[in-house]
């Protein structure tokens, strides 16, 4: 089941939804259960909410998975240049390929990891310890969620990264921050993306492995930059980051 709920986003001084995935049972038992946080909520579980009518179908990918877990999603803001100012964790100026930037994704992730997870562990039955807690997205969502794992490891232990925007600095953090050994890391991309989507992915997943941290790089054959063919990589990155597979 999904449930929608409002909260303020101090970063921006606005409101944001939460979409908030339960296990069908979740009312019916005193079953605690781990939490992964997703960004674009909206995009993830029903195509009636996506932004271009197509979810990831995650919702009826996770009524048939064998682990029940809760997820956390919260969606952008949708006016102009909120999305990729919220989701980029730097200032980026007119050299970047998306053009200047006035990032502030890093309180966006602070307060996801210092604020948000908080309330979700007060407010639902979870599994509170990073072990049991992972974040998932995709493009500006794949490197906010590359970001939170390196600058927040002590919160995530786990992160799904979809043909994910990298920016040097955060290859540079990579490098730079301790992180656990336990951390595992899902990089992927489409082939008929970028060339650097695949690129700036792969050097990544280098320089996690050089520290000792588990990866596993997916390279979708024929996959586009959009939610129909994210929604093919559920089981995998669900599987490997949560089953061992």
């Amino acid at each position: 089941m999904i449930e929608k709920r409002d909260i303020f986003f101090p970063p921006a001084g606005k409101l944001r939804r939460l979409h908030i995935h339960l296990p069908e049972d979740y009312y019916e038992t005193d079953r605690r259960y781990p939490v992964m946080y997703f960004f674009d909520g909206h995009n993830l579980f029903s195509d009636s909410d996506a932004t271009y009518g197509k979810s990831w179908g995650l919702e009826d990918f996770l009524q048939a998975w064998e682990k029940p877990i809760l997820i956390v999603s919260i969606e952008c803001g949708h006016e102009p240049g909120e999305r990729i100012a919220e989701y980029c964790p730097y200032k980026m100026d007119e050299t970047c390929y998306l053009g200047p930037i006035d990032g502030y994704g890093d309180a966006t992730a602070a307060w996801m990891a210092r604020e948000l997870k908080p309330m979700i562990d007060r407010e639902y039955r979870t599994y509170p310890h990073r072990e049991a807690t992972g974040i998932g997205g995709s493009s500006m969502g794949g490197l906010m969620s590359l970001y939170s794992v390196i600058a927040h490891n002590d919160v995530y232990s786990k992160a799904a990264c979809l043909s994910s925007v990298i920016f040097a600095p955060l290859l540079q953090a990579a490098q730079d921050l301790p992180l656990h050994l336990d951390t595992r890391v899902y990089l992927s991309w489409g082939t008929e993306e970028s060339r650097a989507t695949g690129r700036l992915s792969q050097q990544m997943e280098a320089i996690l492995q050089t520290k000792g941290i588990l990866t596993r790089a997916y390279a979708q054959a024929g996959g586009e930059h959009c939610e129909g063919d994210w929604e093919k990589q559920n089981g995998l990155y669900m599987d490997y980051l949560w089953l061992d597979r």
